[in-house]
């Protein structure tokens, strides 16, 4: 059920919002359900949820005599967030909405969006504008903002692969700051954003990067046995699109239909030790050399080999198409879908000695 439509209030213990001359209210609702804000579909409160449009609301959150002070939890399209329990901090909904061509240099094409724009809508509005290069991150949940702070990637593509730049607010000194692809520390399904700026610089909006001439990434092996069914050789970007939106579908759970958060865990990196001494007790391990002579491993296929695939605890499961995946039967709990990570975890450490780690924030 979705939460009834925000009112404009006044905080409790505090002077109404705004001050007098500082600018159009902020839309604030105490007791907030934030079942509809998060794709697991999990229940929990907000005890104060400000709606962020703009720069200028998150100005008035710095400057307020109660929220400025307080505790803040950034909130995006709740695709990447496991809510265990009521949420005591201010939480901050980023809505900011805008996407437009900035510029059309020789060697690239520089697009930015709001970080409240939904992610896949807003890759299928590039490939209309005649700016391709985001194709084979389609339909990954989440909004613009929110994919820095995972440095989102699939089929051969990370979001630093596409990256410009971004501006943030700081939310104790409401000073802008724009970052380049170094500041934001990116690595592995991870950016400066998971670790010290966490809850306290929020993404405003972002720059991508895509390089002109345009060249298809295809690299991937679901990728290269599309290109072997339909015999398509160079396809354009809008065929790369609609393959991976079609191989998506395939496997992984709509969150409307199925409450999930996408792939739960991190694709575990070993040295090439390791490695050697699991394929000799696993031959059959998925495993993909990286060019720093370490090894990724599917996480999937441990959890496969683990005997996971479909099994439940609680009301919260692993998906039976994608053990990757953990989702919702049902009236599920933060503390089930918790619960049944860790077992897996413990479960995977105990025959292969790898500790998988969480992508989503648990709350």
């Amino acid at each position: 059920m979705r939460p009834a439509p925000p009112q404009r209030l006044s905080p409790p213990d505090s002077s109404p919002v705004p001050q007098a001359g500082a600018g159009p209210a902020l839309e604030v609702e105490s007791r907030a359900s934030l079942r509809a804000f998060n794709t697991f579909g999990l229940p929990a409160f907000a005890q104060t949820l400000v709606h962020v449009r703009g720069v200028g609301d998150l100005k008035r959150v710095v400057d307020h005599p109660s929220y400025g002070r307080a505790a803040k939890f950034i909130l995006g399209g709740g695709s990447n967030v496991v809510l265990t329990r009521d949420v005591n901090a201010v939480v901050l909904k980023v809505e900011i909405m805008h996407r437009h061509v900035v510029e059309e240099r020789p060697d690239a094409w520089i697009v930015e969006a709001g970080a409240g724009e939904n992610w896949h809508e807003f890759v299928a509005w590039t490939l209309e504008q005649g700016c391709p290069g985001l194709e084979n991150l389609a339909l990954i949940p989440g909004t613009v903002g929110a994919a820095p702070v995972q440095n989102i990637g699939a089929y051969g593509v990370e979001l630093k692969d596409r990256f410009e730049s971004l501006e943030t607010l700081d939310l104790i000194t409401g000073r802008q700051v724009t970052l380049d692809a170094s500041a934001c520390r990116f690595g592995y399904r991870d950016s400066v954003f998971k670790r010290h700026l966490a809850g306290k610089s929020v993404i405003t909006r972002v720059r991508f990067r895509l390089p002109r001439p345009w060249a298809p990434v295809l690299g991937y092996l679901e990728l290269e046995r599309k290109v072997a069914e339909t015999g398509i050789a160079r396809p354009d970007a809008r065929t790369i699109f609609d393959w991976v939106c079609a191989i998506r579908r395939a496997k992984l759970p709509d969150p409307v239909a199925i409450g999930n958060a996408g792939s739960f865990f991190k694709n575990p990196v070993v040295s090439a030790e390791q490695c050697r001494d699991i394929i000799g007790r696993d031959p059959e391990i998925v495993h993909y050399p990286l060019p720093d002579g370490t090894v990724k491993l599917a996480a999937g296929w441990l959890i496969d080999a683990c005997g996971w695939k479909g099994k439940t605890v609680g009301r919260a499961g692993v998906y039976e198409r994608h053990t990757l995946v953990l989702v919702n039967r049902g009236g599920a709990h933060g503390s089930e879908v918790v619960t049944l990570a860790r077992a897996i975890q413990e479960s995977v450490y105990g025959r292969f000695g790898i500790r998988l780690e969480p992508e989503p924030v648990i709350v």
